[in-house]
């Protein structure tokens, strides 16, 4: 097993490697980080010593080289492949742990000259990460210090890390140097060519009429109604994000970037009846998003709602006709996926960060309570749903629906008080029995005790509070069952 490690941010690096070396892991390394390793009796190998060059050009060019492209790229069950590494002295990398240059750091300071920036563009740190990201089903990359220890931890049970963590960690390259990239352009369009982003649509207004705005970025491909606003092309991320987290047929109702109803069914018409059930009062002149093309039948069910706008991949041509009766009702057709960065605006600037596509699935879970839960499929459902409800978040369910939502509350009692009566009005009959989830720990036990008194019986919340045993010791008092995810899902 050979590593390539190669960071400007060196948080959890030496014992990262420390880690690999005990496992018999040949390391490779460069400039600083072959230092900071070799200072704390990590071996390493050079990078010069594997290409035959010295770094140069001040550091400009070090790992562009056939024998480290080579080794990332190789197909391993390739025999053309095998034979052309082999003739040239090729090794294979199997792990890649690359940060880059710290560009963003660098602009957002006001006294950055040209130059300097300049030098803080990253050119073999995401040449790397994208060939070893390509060849992901051969090679583990890291571009995130948080991934060292759980990499480790695969490492040192299994000896191989699973493909469904090296897909993950691919995906989350992509994006990160998509990101990366878009600071780049973004800075050099303002220092080289002072140039504003391309607007795409002027609106009518921002959130509210005194606000003057306009939308930047991809159309949308929109087949009837008014104009999009401001609100609705928010909107309509929110139903987007939701539906797109499942394979069967979803339909998610969104107000306000929160889902007042989100369901799963057999058909996407049984999926809105029961998304619609959750609380029909607040979808009205709410964002509608389904994850199928919209039927006819659908359309019938929608038209007798006020809604803003139905997002979904498609609509059959009776659908669109039906639809197109209301004259204001705006329609989106469009692929729901969206895997770039999440980008938020702050008074002075911009926050990047990578999307939040982490899913659980039952093998995540860990049981803390007496008694097992016997529903893990409408848990899940739950789980999902709750990622994408505003902090501090609680989601009542079943039978694949959603009953109650508590979004955005200061604390989680008064989330939970939320879901509870939003349950109370439309769905009282369903809430014995019903499954609660979480976005973050429970800090005191009082959510599992109110949550006994209206008869959930299962929750799901990630743990990781000093007084988890206290929720732990709560539930099995009231023969509750409880999981922890170990991630947390705030949303803000």
């Amino acid at each position: 097993m050979r590593a390539l490690v190669s960071v400007s941010d060196k948080t959890g690096v030496v014992e990262f490697c420390q880690g690999l070396a005990e496992l018999g892991c040949e390391i490779i390394s460069t400039g600083g980080t072959a230092k900071v390793l070799k200072e704390n009796g990590v071996k390493t190998l050079d990078i010069s010593e594997v290409t035959g060059f010295p770094e140069m050009l001040d550091g400009r060019v070090k790992t562009l080289h056939p024998k480290i492209h080579g080794g990332l790229l190789a197909l391993r069950d390739n025999p053309e492949h095998a034979a052309v590494c082999r003739k040239h002295d090729i090794t294979f990398i199997d792990i890649v742990a690359v940060n880059l240059y710290p560009f963003e750091q660098t602009v957002a300071k006001p006294d950055t000259a040209l130059a300097e920036a300049i030098e803080n563009i990253d050119i073999g740190g995401p040449s790397m990460l994208r060939s070893a990201a390509k060849n992901y089903r051969a090679v583990t990359v890291l571009t995130d210090p948080k991934d060292y220890a759980p990499v480790l931890a695969e490492l040192r049970k299994n000896k191989t890390v699973p493909l469904e963590v090296k897909e993950y960690l691919a995906v989350k390259v992509f994006e990160r140097t998509a990101a990366y990239d878009k600071a780049i352009s973004d800075y050099l369009n303002k220092a080289l060519l002072h140039k504003t982003p391309t607007i795409t649509q002027t609106l009518r207004y921002g959130e509210n009429p005194h606000q003057n705005a306009v939308y930047i970025g991809k159309p949308y491909t929109q087949l009837h109604g008014k104009e999009l606003s401001f609100n609705n092309i928010i909107d309509i991320d929110a139903a987007q994000n939701i539906v797109a987290d499942f394979d069967e047929p979803a339909v998610a109702i969104v107000k306000h970037t929160n889902p007042c109803g989100a369901a799963i069914g057999a058909t996407p018409e049984e999926a809105y009846d029961k998304a619609l059930a959750c609380d029909p009062v607040s979808a009205y002149g709410g964002i509608v998003g389904v994850n199928r093309p919209v039927s006819a039948e659908l359309a019938e069910r929608v038209a007798k709602l006020f809604v803003e706008v139905v997002v979904a991949p498609d609509f059959t041509p009776d659908a669109l006709a039906k639809l197109r009766e209301k004259k204001n009702i705006r329609l989106i057709k469009t692929d729901l996926t969206y895997n770039g960065p999440d980008v938020k605006r702050t008074n002075n600037g911009y926050l990047v960060q990578d999307r939040d596509r982490m899913l659980t699935a039952e093998k995540d879970l860990r049981l803390q309570t007496k008694k097992s839960p016997q529903d893990l499929r409408n848990l899940l459902f739950a789980w999902k749903i709750c990622r994408h409800v505003k902090s501090n978040a609680i989601v009542l369910a079943r039978d694949g629906a959603t009953i109650g939502v508590g979004a955005g509350q200061m604390s989680r009692i008064d989330a939970l008080d939320c879901a509870v009566k939003k349950a109370r009005e439309h769905n009282a009959e369903k809430l014995p029995g019903c499954l609660l989830a979480s976005d973050a720990y429970f800090p005191f036990r009082d959510v599992v005790d109110s949550a006994a008194k209206i008869g959930v019986r299962e929750i799901i919340q990630p743990g990781g509070s000093v007084r988890d045993a206290e929720s732990i010791a709560a539930c099995d008092e009231h023969g509750l069952a409880m999981v922890f995810t170990g991630r947390r899902h705030f949303k803000h």
